[in-house]
């Protein structure tokens, strides 16, 4: 894909999982491991396109609406328990995505300003950058969607991200690997990239990411970097 020209942007916000750390792939297995003694049962892809991207008050409402539709009842107690269970089973093996630390100081060269802006609740997110040598590269601006009233698919993260981030949002470049964090970059007003390089991504995916409005498409950190030196090459919002 030919990237954009003749742009570049004050502000690079980059979502956590599946773009910074590759923890969804980890989490999907654990937890449809633990849904599947519930009796409820996803594809990979199917798990991939309703839930990656949800903050986990939502994660757990959809959740147990499919427990109903499926028991006809409500889920007994301990469900979100042990769905959580089955997710921290598999957090051992958490790895960055290949590239993310070059990318993060890339970005900060180039950009005013970086930041985080994450489905994850706040202490798993301050966890799981400090764990895979993150956090400094990206504090102080790493923000949960605990701090907002509704997470992503709404805007209202990125909106919170660019409020501290003292920066437009129409200024913000957005990095995202899921569906509903495109929606929410888009809805924010912000121009968002679709991010191909985690472990949970199957074929198809790019197509729709673009399709809910990422603008164009990074297979992995190398290829992103190279976007961004296209994109601000020559710019006057260089700090080159």
């Amino acid at each position: 894909m030919t990237p954009q020209t003749g742009i570049s942007f004050d502000a690079i916000i980059f979502d956590c999982d599946g773009v910074l750390v590759d923890s969804e792939v980890l989490s999907i297995k654990g937890e449809r491991t633990a849904l599947e003694a519930f009796g409820i049962f996803y594809s990979p892809e199917d798990y991939v396109r309703k839930f990656v991207g949800l903050h986990d008050r939502a994660f757990f409402d959809a959740l147990r609406d499919d427990y109903r539709k499926a028991h006809d009842r409500n889920a007994p107690e301990g469900f979100e328990e042990q769905i959580l269970e089955g997710r921290r089973r598999e957090r051992h093996l958490l790895t960055a995505v290949a590239g993310a630390d070059v990318a993060l100081k890339k970005a900060r060269l180039y950009a005013r300003a970086i930041g985080v802006a994450s489905s994850s609740r706040a202490h798993f997110l301050t966890s799981k950058l400090e764990r895979t040598g993150l956090y400094d590269l990206a504090h102080p601006h790493v923000y949960s969607a605990d701090l907002v009233a509704h997470g992503k698919p709404a805007p209202d993260i990125f909106l919170y991200a660019a409020e501290r981030l003292d920066v437009d949002p129409a200024r913000c470049l957005v990095l995202e690997d899921s569906e509903n964090g495109v929606k929410a970059g888009v809805a924010a007003g912000m121009t968002v990239w679709g991010f191909l390089g985690g472990g949970h991504i199957f074929d198809g995916h790019g197509e729709r990411l673009l399709n809910v409005g990422a603008a164009q498409l990074a297979k992995n950190f190398a290829d992103f970097t190279d976007q961004l030196d296209a994109l601000y090459q020559n710019t006057e919002h260089s700090a080159l």
